[in-house]
């Protein structure tokens, strides 16, 4: 069979993004950085690797913002970024009725499906092959899990044919769950009516029953990094996945312990001790002697002589004072400025605020 050329993608990049709040008041979360770059950058540059040439964003919440992301990334990356606007929340399937003349050209290729937030190493070109030699109508990318009672279970045969699905099973009946991406053949946008409408539970159940759904199970790490310590948890396996694909995109010298990303725009001071699991991105400043772990520091941050931190989220041009000590998933949002020799502990932290005393138990700033 002759390689698809222009092959399209829809990203479902949506609501609001909760729970990753304060970050998220900022900017739509598929816009947060995440390893350096705007999470929905990853995706975009595989996809691109797999042969899409045409993305769609669907979007409800800040079109502005995402308008804004196009204008700077699309040429960038090499691909076109298109949106489609959502008046309401449209569910995971409802965006696809709503993108149809995006997605089906009429060329009867498949296209890609994405939800905004899963991080993995995106084995796409694998998924697709896999999708067209069984001449399927939908593929599910499943990953494995330790405990299938928290999660819908997608249960398949040897040869990756989807039964059926079971939801936070009792009883041991599989351990694969749906991992948020899916190849799907232009006959699926028949079956999706134009109204908010959900693509797991309204559509691929019904394809599952035509014996047309299939599964392909992911090898490798695979994360939603939805919320704060998923996505702490997710930057632990990035950058172990880094270490093992890309070794030299990441940090070395004797301050580095670990895997650590750096953008070479940051400066960082004598004396720190940086890693494991830390990624400083473009602009930050580091002074003397600071300790960072299992944490991440966006764009802009400065962070002053002998502080620590760890286990925490500091957003976009944000300022922590010296001898400041920071842990237990404390999230600042954008613009934060923290004074001299304060601890905070879990504290989560709404942008544009100044802090002035400790945070000794975890609370939301307002």
């Amino acid at each position: 069979m002759p390689e698809a050329t222009n092959l399209k993608a829809l990203i479902l990049v949506g609501g609001y993004g909760t729970r990753l709040r304060p970050l998220t008041l900022s900017c739509p979360k598929p816009l947060v950085e995440f390893a350096n770059i705007p999470m929905i950058v990853h995706q975009i540059q595989a996809l691109k690797l797999a042969g899409v040439s045409e993305v769609v964003l669907a979007i409800n919440y800040r079109p502005e913002v995402m308008y804004n992301f196009i204008t700077e990334w699309q040429e960038k990356l090499g691909v076109k970024i298109m949106c489609s606007q959502e008046t309401e929340p449209m569910g995971t399937a409802g965006p696809l009725a709503l993108a149809r003349k995006l997605l089906d050209d009429g060329s009867g290729n498949a296209f890609f499906v994405l939800n905004s937030d899963v991080i993995c190493e995106y084995p796409l070109k694998e998924m697709l092959d896999f999708h067209k030699a069984r001449n399927a109508e939908a593929t599910i990318l499943v990953t494995k899990v330790e405990d299938p009672t928290k999660y819908g279970v997608v249960v398949m045969d040897e040869y990756g044919q989807v039964q059926r699905f079971v939801e936070k099973p009792k009883e041991f009946v599989g351990d694969k769950i749906n991992a948020g991406i899916y190849v799907c053949s232009a006959c699926v946008l028949d079956r999706i009516e134009l109204r908010p409408t959900s693509i797991e539970r309204e559509v691929f159940p019904h394809i599952a029953a035509d014996n047309q759904l299939y599964a392909y199970t992911l090898s490798g790490y695979w994360m939603d990094i939805g919320q704060p310590k998923d996505y702490l948890k997710g930057l632990h396996l990035h950058l172990d996945s880094l270490r093992i694909r890309y070794a030299e995109k990441l940090a070395a010298g004797p301050e580095f312990v670990g895997n650590v990303l750096v953008d070479p725009s940051a400066t960082i001071g004598p004396g720190c001790l940086i890693g494991p699991d830390v990624s400083i991105s473009a602009g930050c400043k580091v002074g003397s002697g600071v300790r960072l772990s299992h944490c991440v520091i966006m764009r802009g941050v400065s962070i002053s002589d002998y502080t620590k931190v760890e286990n925490s989220i500091i957003g976009w041009d944000s300022k922590i004072g010296s001898w400041s000590r920071l842990e237990n998933c404390c999230v600042l949002g954008e613009d934060v400025q923290c004074k001299n020799e304060l601890y905070l502990n879990g504290a989560v932290i709404l942008p544009h605020k100044e802090i002035k005393e400790n945070v000794p138990t975890p609370a939301i700033i307002l």
